[in-house]
C-alpha cells in the first residue's frame, strides 16, 4: 500500500500567524469550546489555500486540486461549528476574500516573495484574530484590536527582518527599513501608554540589529524567530489579561 504524503506549506513562519493571532484573539474575549473546532477548521482552511494558490501558476492542476479539496472539504465541516454559534462570523471570512485574492494575483506572477503578498496574508491571519474573540460573544472590544494591530505589526516586522537575512540580505534600504521599523514600534507603544506592549517588541529590535549581517542556517534562523514569537505571544497574553 502507497503512503500518502501530506502537501504541507513550507514556509515555517505560517505556523506562528496561524496560531498567534487567533488564540490571542480568543483570549481577549474568552475561550469557549467551539474555538476548537474553530481552529482546527482554521488550520485546515490554510492547508486548503496553499495548494490552492498553485492552482493560478496553471501547473499540474489535478495534484494541486486533489490537495485542494482533500483539506477544503473538512475544513468546511469543522467551520460549520462556529458559524452555528455564531453566523454572522461569516462576515470575516467574506472580509478575508479581496487579501486572498491579492495572494492569488501574485501567485499567478509567480512572485510570491512580493511585499504587498506578504501583507496581504498577514492581514488574512490578523482578521483570523478578530473572528476568533468575535466568535464567543458577537462583538470586539478594545483589546482584540490591540490584539489585531500588534499582531499585524509584529509580524510585519519579522518579514522585513527575514528578507534581510536570506533574500534582500544585501539590499541596503531593506536593513534601514526594518532597523527603522523595529525601532519606531516600540516607541510609539510607549507613547500610547502600552509600555508591556512595547515590551512585546523590544526582542524583534534587538535580533533585527544584532543577527544582521550573521551568517546563519535556516534552521537556526527558525529557531530563533519560534522563540521570539513565542516571548511575543507571552507578553501580548500578560498585556491582555
Amino acid at each position: 500500500m502507497t503512503k500518502l504524503k501530506l502537501f504541507l506549506p513550507k514556509q515555517h513562519g505560517a505556523w506562528a500567524m496561524l496560531i498567534i493571532p487567533f488564540w490571542l484573539g480568543a483570549a481577549a474575549s474568552d475561550v469557549v469550546w467551539q474555538h476548537i473546532p474553530f481552529f482546527i477548521g482554521w488550520l485546515l482552511l490554510y492547508l486548503a489555500t496553499y495548494p490552492m494558490l498553485f492552482l493560478f501558476k496553471k501547473k499540474n492542476i489535478p495534484y494541486y486540486r486533489k490537495w485542494t479539496i482533500l483539506y477544503l472539504i473538512p475544513a468546511l465541516c469543522f467551520l460549520t461549528f462556529p458559524l452555528v454559534r455564531t453566523p454572522s462570523i461569516i462576515f470575516f471570512g467574506l472580509g478575508m476574500i479581496p487579501f486572498f485574492a491579492v495572494n492569488a494575483y501574485f501567485s499567478s506572477k509567480k512572485n510570491d516573495r512580493a511585499l504587498m503578498n506578504d501583507v496581504s496574508a498577514i492581514t488574512c491571519f490578523g482578521i483570523a484574530g478578530l473572528a476568533s474573540s468575535y466568535l464567543a460573544h458577537s462583538t470586539i472590544n478594545g483589546e482584540t484590536w490591540l490584539v489585531f494591530l500588534a499582531s499585524v505589526l509584529f509580524f510585519l516586522g519579522s518579514t522585513f527582518y527575514v528578507k534581510t537575512m536570506v533574500r534582500e540580505k544585501k539590499n541596503i534600504r531593506y536593513k534601514y527599513i526594518s532597523w527603522i521599523f523595529h525601532l519606531l514600534i516600540p516607541i510609539i507603544w510607549l507613547l500610547l501608554g502600552k509600555w508591556i506592549i512595547a515590551i512585546a517588541f523590544v526582542p524583534s529590535l534587538v535580533r533585527s540589529i544584532y543577527f544582521y549581517g550573521r551568517s546563519l542556517g535556516m534552521m537556526k534562523l527558525g529557531v530563533y524567530e519560534i522563540v521570539n514569537a513565542t516571548l511575543f505571544f507571552i507578553i501580548i497574553l500578560i498585556a491582555i489579561s
